[in-house]
């Protein structure tokens, strides 16, 4: 029986099944799921708007 050189025979050739990995942070993506979202705006930036819409009712000039 003659020698088969590597390029004659079938060549090995590993498949891998592409694996389900797991996620990098799990915490995010059960937030991803939930739905969550941005929080409350904080005490002073809603104090804040309301000093900004207070001072641009004061500067309204009134009719005469």
């Amino acid at each position: 029986m003659a020698k088969k050189t590597l390029s004659s025979r079938q060549k090995l050739v590993f498949r891998l099944a592409p694996s389900l990995s797991k996620p990098r942070n799990p915490i995010v993506m059960a937030a991803r799921q939930s739905g969550a979202g941005s929080h409350q705006k904080s005490v002073s930036s809603v104090r804040q708007a309301q000093k900004r819409a207070l001072k641009k009712i004061l500067l309204k000039p009134e009719p005469d």
